[in-house]
């Protein structure tokens, strides 16, 4: 198994849980400001790299065997 390629989806998956602890925590969520909405964005972002980023894996681990 080769991990150097499933490293990079690692990194949004840990931004995007980073920045979805830190919204979620503020007492501000229930005003949401401008901000906050660019930032959960992000986050969704983030975790969308993240799975594609997974998928490819999966997808390269089949095709190796």
């Amino acid at each position: 198994m080769n991990s150097r390629r499933f490293a990079p989806a690692w990194v949004p998956l840990l931004f995007g849980l980073m920045s979805l602890t830190n919204v979620l925590t503020r007492p501000s969520l229930q005003a949401i400001r401008a901000v906050d909405e660019v930032q959960l964005i992000a986050t969704g972002m983030c975790f969308g790299a993240a799975l594609v980023g997974f998928g490819y894996f999966l997808g390269d681990r089949k095709e190796a065997r």
